[in-house]
């Protein structure tokens, strides 16, 4: 790491941080609400699902039909496997994007600055904070740069506070504004002012999207449709048989057919799942709700600098204003340019952080006489003004003085003593390296001698020494991203700090589109909402932005009903972070402020790790939505198979029993849940238009879809049995040949939505090992109860010979794959 460590400080030796962490424990609050197995247990056991398999259990028990009670405490045991599997599994998945989600902290031990997870930090620990960095533990300053803090999270304050050594508490969960400080940790975990108030701040529960909402009132209105059914089936049966126990066990044979409990279990396990492969890739997901939200991203807003360029910032020229020369890399010890290097280097933070002050000390070191140890920061104002600029003041033991200035070349230009002949010219000069994709910084001197300083640095008399010149080039591969982004359809907006003529050069080389012209922060506060919202949507390039006129952008773009993803790494990005559906931060580069704010980090810093994430997010949604429609067609022809005999006086009105009920449910759960979530993304899915956020798979057209092929499913179920029933088939076989049919059905719909465009054929090609596995294995249980005595007994049904098994067959493929025509004709409308 490249801070410069004071001599006097050395922190911890190895034996006295073993001694504290064995005093004090981990530096972490214990969260009461973490799941544990015996909790996740209860869960499913209250599920309604569950509850109507042990009622229907006992019912059997107190009848004496042991075999179907077995079968139905066998059937709770699998269902709650696979719960208690997938919940494990999510929680897993949820506990390892947490463990990625820990910040990292910077201390001083054995004389060395490392970085350790946040939990081993201890009492005594030499912590090192700088600008964008969250505190992780309460502490006293030994040491401090320009260094404020943003105390909210404790008082409620959001103005910023300077510390020192004189006023030395920081405490955790605080921000670091500005600056940079080392300080000894007093107090960790529980023991922390924030850790006293109690784990109510860490503990916030996070909002329930939309989709889920809508999920959890479709599940509610079916089981309420289910508790009506249930009582109008058993009001039914009674008045035909007389019989208690069987009018039970036939309500609640239609509640269970009824109740979608496969829709939630799926959602949870679809974000789940999708987090933890995100996470693989380098994409850490705070918020598994925000995959659902990835796939609808219309708008990208990203920063210039460490987004689309490396953030290296080399120092390739200097200016000189007393020669009006510029002076390359070769020519840096030039003693003409030593006085704008040297003030150059005092502008900038003792203990240098940002990667342009570092590379101006690199500089000062190779090029001049380095009495650096000689002189102490006595006054300092910091970064500060639209457009910003710094100053510092320092002072020898001989009580001479250096006030040095940096910041934007505007800013220096406005206090600098100049005619309006030379602000031109140096403005020309500014745009020529704009227009090359440098960036500058003006550069001045101030020779006041009074301890009388005003109170702003604007104030002070200054001379311009010229502009240092940096060159931030655009990371390699960039251009291939951004025309992956613009064939799926979304708009890219660069919203900076930098100057228009910077970011146009750079925007060029990125291969960003319509980049043209760029208005400035100072130009956007001026307009009227109407104009912004006109202005945000027809403009890319965004310059010499601060953090009002970025927010003020992003919620524009969101009036608009733009899904707006916004890329950020600096602390003034962090309102529009938090304030953009999805905020992403950089993991290596960015500040912490920007990931306390941001939903995404990307931990490599590449962008194109966000055209991953996006490409997941809609192969996540695209495949909820056949999962979901999967389970509405396979459940009405099982609801109507249960219910229409009945209500109809049909010969055999009891067809389907619990236990084929539950077979059923066994058979979709893992299909819904965990076939369809390892669906690849469909061809073409990244070169077609975000779909709204608005538009979920709930809505009538895609709902009438389902019943409509479950509707004809049944048609099929209901032709077979009438055919066998008519043939003099007795129960059993008619049972038999409507249950083959329902699973062969149930197949080949698990295999045709794979795809709701293309055809089945081209959804072949795409490779699903559990689906041909979770086939094979449903197959294989059908012939094992058609064909093995003892299981066709239980399940009372008869075997079935060639004939038969082709009818169920082609009355199952006539029932589905009519679809294909659908999708056939939906194929050609688009090509005409």
């Amino acid at each position: 790491m490249s801070i410069k460590i004071p001599d006097h400080l050395k922190g911890l030796s190895d034996s006295e941080v073993k001694k504290s962490q064995q005093l004090y424990g981990d530096n972490a609050i214990k969260n009461e609400h973490k799941s544990t197995w015996y909790s996740m247990l209860f869960d499913i056991l209250k599920e309604p699902m569950t509850i109507i398999l042990i009622v229907v259990s006992v019912i059997y028990l107190l009848v004496g039909d042991f075999g179907e009670a077995t079968f139905m405490f066998v059937a709770i045991l699998a269902l709650t496997g696979i719960s208690f599997y997938q919940d494990t599994r999510n929680q897993k998945a949820l506990e390892e994007l947490e463990k990625l989600n820990e910040p990292l902290s910077s201390v001083v031990r054995n004389g060395r600055l490392i970085e350790i997870p946040t939990h081993e930090i201890t009492v005594g620990d030499l912590c090192v904070t700088e600008e964008g960095k969250m505190i992780n533990a309460d502490g006293k300053i030994v040491h401090s740069n320009d260094f404020s803090v943003n105390e909210s999270a404790l008082t409620g304050e959001s103005m910023s506070v300077f510390k020192d050594i004189e006023n030395p508490q920081i405490y955790s969960g605080t921000l670091t504004v500005s600056g940079l400080a080392f300080f000894e940790v007093t107090a960790i975990g529980s023991q922390t002012e924030l850790g006293k108030i109690g784990t109510s701040i860490l503990s916030i529960k996070e909002e329930k999207s939309p989709l889920q909402l809508q999920i959890e009132k479709f599940v509610k209105g079916m089981a309420i449709i289910g508790i009506v059914v249930f009582l109008l089936v058993c009001l039914v049966n009674y008045i035909q048989t007389k019989d208690i126990i069987s009018s039970l066990l036939s309500g609640l044979t239609l509640a269970m057919s009824i109740l979608p409990e496969e829709i939630p279990v799926a959602f949870t396990t679809f974000m789940a799942l999708g987090s933890w492969k995100l996470m693989r890739e380098g994409i850490i997901v705070k918020k598994s709700s925000v995959v659902e939200t990835l796939g609808s991203t219309t708008v990208i807003c990203s920063d210039k600098t460490g987004t689309i360029t490396e953030n290296s910032m080399q120092l390739k020229a200097i200016y000189d204003f007393k020669t009006d020369a510029i002076f390359e890399e070769n020519q840096f010890h030039d003693k003409t340019i030593s006085e704008l290097i040297e003030y150059a280097m005092w502008s900038s933070e003792p203990v240098p952080f940002d990667p342009m002050e570092k590379t101006l000390h690199r500089v000062y070191e190779a090029t001049q006489n380095d009495v650096r140890a000689n002189y102490q920061m006595f006054h300092e104002y910091p970064l500060s003004g639209k457009p910003p600029m710094m100053t510092h003041c320092f002072k020898n033991n001989e009580n001479q003085q250096i006030i040095a200035a940096k910041g934007a070349p505007e800013a220096i230009l406005q206090v600098s003593n100049l005619s309006d002949k030379q602000k031109e010219h140096l403005r020309n000069v500014i745009r020529d390296f704009g227009t090359k994709g440098f960036r500058l910084l003006g550069v001045a001197k101030s020779t006041f001698n009074s301890n009388d300083f005003p109170k702003h640095q604007q104030d002070l008399p200054f001379e311009l020494l010229g502009f240092v010149v940096f060159y931030d080039p655009p990371k390699k591969g960039i251009n291939e991203v951004f025309e992956k982004i613009y064939n799926a359809g979304i708009k890219v907006k660069v919203i900076t700090g930098d100057n228009p003529e910077t970011t146009m050069s750079i925007a060029n080389q990125a291969g960003i589109i319509h980049a043209e012209d760029c208005i400035t922060g100072s130009e956007i506060t001026q307009l009227s909402e109407k104009e912004l919202l006109k202005v945000a949507d027809e403009k890319v390039l965004f310059a010499r932005m601060f953090p009002e006129a970025k927010l003020a952008v992003v919620k524009a773009l969101k009036e608009d009903r733009e899904v707006v993803a916004m890329l950020g790494d600096g602390v003034n990005d962090g309102p529009a972070l938090k304030a953009a559906h999805i905020g992403v931060a950089m993991g290596e580069k960015g500040t912490e402020i920007a990931k306390q704010a941001a939903q995404l980090i990307l931990t490599n810093d590449d962008l194109g790790k966000l055209v991953v994430g996006i490409a997941a997010g809609r192969r996540i949604y695209t495949n909820l939505k056949k999962a979901v429609q999967y389970i509405i067609s396979i459940h009405i022809p099982i609801i109507l198979i249960v219910s229409l005999p009945l209500f109809l006086g049909w010969a055999f009105p009891q067809i389907f029993t619990p236990v084929h009920v539950i077979f059923l449910e066994l058979v979709m759960g893992p299909t819904c849940s965990i076939v369809y979530e390892n669906e690849p993304l469909e061809k073409n899915s990244m070169n077609e238009k975000p779909r709204p956020m608005t538009e979920t798979f709930l809505n009538w057209k895609e709902l009438s879809a389902s019943i409509i092929q479950g509707i004809i499913i049944t048609l099929g179920l209901l032709f077979v049995y009438q055919y066998t029933y008519q043939l003099g088939g007795n129960e059993e076989k008619t049972r038999a040949m409507v249950f083959t049919t329902l699973i062969f059905s149930n197949v080949w719909l698990s295999l045709t939505n794979r795809s709701f465009y293309y055809s089945l054929w081209s959804s072949f090609k795409n490779k699903n090992n559990l689906m041909v596995g979770v086939t094979i294995l449903t197959l294989l249980i059908l012939f094992a109860i058609l064909y093995i005595k003892p299981i066709s007994l239980f399940f009372k049904v008869s075997s079935l010979n060639l004939k038969e098994l082709v009818i169920a067959m082609l009355v199952a493929m006539l029932s589905v794959l009519w679809f294909e025509v659908y999708k056939w004709i939906k194929r050609r409308r688009k090509i005409e």
